[in-house]
């Protein structure tokens, strides 16, 4: 039996009613007797999944806790509220192919109530602990996987209970050729003193990339300046010829002989003055690289030296050479432990334990892109919000315009309490634990989101709910949330159109498709840059686009909830049961949006956004 035929059969098994878990148990053990390699678990229903089944999942902003920075140029960060499955199915929406960095801090599974399935907390005598757990995570990261930019890249925190696991799982998800490796961070200088068997001191940071880019550089930082030797006694032996200029002398002006007592064999006299070569000369010697490679060296401002009568050569580079990061992460390298990050919640005056150093998030975020500055972050287990800290702070240092996304659960208040309130804090300034004034990182908007849920039938009454619910999801989508109440000239009404527009870029929604034509002679007398996104209801995937013919190089139309639906269709799970709606039900709602819509095209100031 191939591979193929049995995942099918195990999906088969698991969906079989009438077993119970001692018979399921038993058939996928049996199926399993033959050896195979990879991670093989048993699947648990999540609640949240078959939620999903009949839900779909939207963003709704919460704009009293908007906090908008008087900088125009301020990015954007998210802050969603909700269980991260829908949050990241909105997501899969709104930012696929758009995430550069993902770090995560998942529940370890210690059995010591730090992970909760189905709102249970799962111990160490739960015989489906590990199964459980790799479900959940299994659910999330290919989702994860989505979102991540073609040089995107995860890092994942995890210790002992899970790490041999999930190894494999994200071998699975992501291939083991995107595997760049196992980092090793010091969380503590103080392990327990009373363990009878190890002390420990180490945690793993586990590390992919979305796709293979060979020769991808990832940096620590810059290598010291100075001086390389070129020659290395273990090449074999090659000649080199230096063009005119290349290379600088320590050394009085004048003609050096061509012989072979230096270091390296001079097979021509050269003429040096002013302290560079003034002909072209060959050498012989034991040389790190070819011709080809030093030409482009030169051609690159790269030059020798030469600093002594033993004509040893040595190369400077006009430009620094990054460090390869060790997989040792510690204080060598400026990042702080636990006790670290317990200092800086406490600072902050947030209750809140196991956060995560700001120092490491900003080390493992830079690595992969450590020459580039507008990149969009994303932490689907936000905790304290330790990651929008530390986007902020390095947004500080370098003048950078990172963007970041967060996304954590509501229990016991932590999003609106912890999360939430650290970063305000961070925003806006705070005093700290010692009653000393901290300044506030202002130039950053933070937009705090819940997710909320529309019916899945596809009625034309949850169509057109999905549509005015969706609005928030697309300001997030274009990163654009300038409302305006007129278009050209033309007032906007709320459930008939919307407009934004940031000086930048433009986009209009129409929920009412009845209003195209007049909103189509408002754009034919425009005169714009660029095309304006334009997001209209539509039964079916055309944004009707014969309407638009005349002013098709004005706009970009997608139609909607048509879009949302494909994006959903390819990652939520499917439903148990379509239910067709009855024909009288459809028309029922057909002549009820009839009545809702009659007068709007007034625009009445009774409307009026």
């Amino acid at each position: 039996m191939n591979s193929n035929d049995r995942a099918s059969l195990i999906k088969r098994i698991n969906t079989l009613e009438g077993l119970t878990d001692k018979e399921r148990s038993a058939l996928l053990g049996l199926l399993r007797e033959n050896k195979t390699y990879g991670l093989v678990w048993e699947d648990k229903p999540e609640d949240v999944e078959e939620r999903l089944r009949n839900e779909l999942p939207i963003l709704t902003e919460a704009p009293e806790r908007a906090i908008i920075s008087e900088d125009k140029d301020a990015p954007n960060h998210i802050l969603i509220e909700g269980d991260n499955l829908e949050a990241l199915a909105t997501l899969a929406y709104t930012h696929e192919g758009k995430i550069d960095v993902i770090y995560i801090d998942p529940p370890y599974n210690t059995g010591n109530k730090d992970f909760i399935y189905n709102d249970s907390y799962v111990d160490k005598e739960d015989s489906y602990r590990h199964s459980k757990w790799l479900s959940f995570m299994s659910r999330r990261l290919k989702i994860a996987k989505k979102l991540l930019s073609d040089r995107g890249v995860i890092f994942i925190s995890i210790d002992d209970n899970e790490q041999a696991q999930l190894k494999l799982l994200c071998d699975e998800i992501f291939s083991p050729s995107n595997f760049v490796g196992t980092y090793f961070w010091k969380r503590t200088s103080t392990p327990p003193a009373l363990s009878y068997k190890i002390r420990r001191k180490l945690e793993y940071v586990l590390c992919y990339q979305k796709t293979d880019i060979p020769q991808r550089t990832y940096a620590q930082g810059y290598v010291d300046g100075g001086d390389a030797p070129l020659l290395n006694s273990g090449n074999p032996m090659g000649i080199l010829q230096f063009p005119i200029g290349s290379v600088h002398f320590n050394l009085p002006d004048g003609v050096y002989s061509a012989k072979s007592t230096y270091k390296m064999e001079l097979l021509e006299n050269v003429i040096v003055e002013h302290g560079i070569n003034i002909n072209t000369f060959s050498a012989r010697g034991h040389f790190k690289w070819g011709q080809n490679n030093l030409e482009k060296e030169v051609s690159e401002g790269t030059y020798f030296l030469i600093k002594s009568l033993q004509f040893s050569p040595r190369f400077q580079k006009s430009t620094k050479a990054t460090k390869v990061p060790s997989n040792i992460v510690d204080d060598e390298v400026g990042v702080g432990t636990n006790e670290d990050a317990q200092k800086e919640v406490e600072a902050l005056n947030v209750d809140f334990n196991y956060a995560k150093p700001i120092s490491l998030i900003s080390y493992l975020s830079k690595m992969p892109f450590w020459n580039e500055k507008d990149i969009t972050i994303l932490d689907f287990f936000a905790g304290s919000g330790t990651t929008l800290h530390a986007t902020m702070q390095l947004n500080a240092e370098d003048g950078g315009h990172r963007q970041c996304i967060l996304v954590t659960n509501n229990e016991n208040n932590i999003c609106e309490e912890v999360t939430y309130e650290r970063n305000r804090r961070v925003i806006q300034g705070y005093t700290n634990a010692k009653g000393e004034e901290v300044a506030g990182l202002t130039k950053n908007n933070l937009r705090y989101y819940r997710t909320g849920f529309v019916g899945r039938n596809r009625s034309i009454q949850n169509m057109r709910k999905l549509v005015n619910l969706a609005t928030d999801m697309l300001c997030v989508k274009e990163n654009l949330y300038t409302e305006q109440n007129t278009f050209g000239g033309q007032k906007t009404y709320k459930g008939v159109f919307r407009y934004f527009d940031d000086g930048k870029k433009q986009m209009l929604v129409i929920y009412r498709e009845e209003a195209i034509n007049e909103l189509v002679d408002i754009i034919y007398d425009m005169d714009i840059s660029q095309p304006i996104k334009v997001y209209v209801f539509s039964p079916s995937e055309d944004p009707w686009e014969g309407s638009f013919d005349d002013v098709s190089d004005k706009v970009e139309l997608c139609a909607l909830p048509q879009a949302i639906y494909n994006t959903y269709r390819r990652i939520l799970p499917k439903k148990k049961d379509a239910v067709v709606m009855p024909e009288e039900d459809a028309l029922a709602s057909t002549q009820e949006d009839k009545d809702l819509f009659e007068g709007m095209l007034n625009f009445t100031d009774e409307e009026e956004a």
